[in-house]
């Protein structure tokens, strides 16, 4: 499982960016039907930080993560806690979208983070040295 781990994490990380690329597509397609204004440069604004979050999501969980980097295990963790904690907190709270499909998005960030984690623990486990040999008197009994 500690081997396994890591690489069940990346594929939910890049599960959950392509969730994230689709919402910047519907994102843009709002965009599109919302008149020339603030408004609209807002929204384009926001599919595109989506879609660029997705993108770095998808490739530090293909290259990083799947190796089980510390580095990647961060850097994804932040990036997409940040990215759904707003979406949780300003979207699905107020109910402004429905919880399905809405929570694919936290769903896959949970179980990345988890099972990423859980490989970074089991690998840093791995690392630290055990017991010194003992010389005493109890080793050459």
């Amino acid at each position: 499982m500690n081997r396994l781990a890591p690489k069940i994490g990346a594929i939910f990380y890049i599960l959950w960016g392509l969730v994230h690329i689709n919402a910047a597509y519907a994102l843009l397609t709002l965009g599109w039907s919302l008149d020339p204004g603030m408004v609209q440069a807002r929204v384009f604004q926001d599919a595109w930080n989506i879609l660029a979050g997705a993108v770095v999501a998808i490739i530090v969980g293909a290259v990083m993560n799947w190796r089980n980097s510390r580095a990647g295990f961060w850097i994804n963790l932040v990036l997409v806690s940040l990215l759904d904690t707003a979406f949780v907190l300003f979207v699905l709270v107020p109910g402004y979208a429905p919880l399905w499909p809405g929570l694919q998005g936290p769903i896959a960030w949970v179980i990345a983070a988890v099972f990423s984690a859980v490989g970074v623990l089991a690998a840093r486990r791995e690392d630290t040295p055990g017991p010194a040999p003992s010389y005493g008197r109890a080793a050459r009994t």
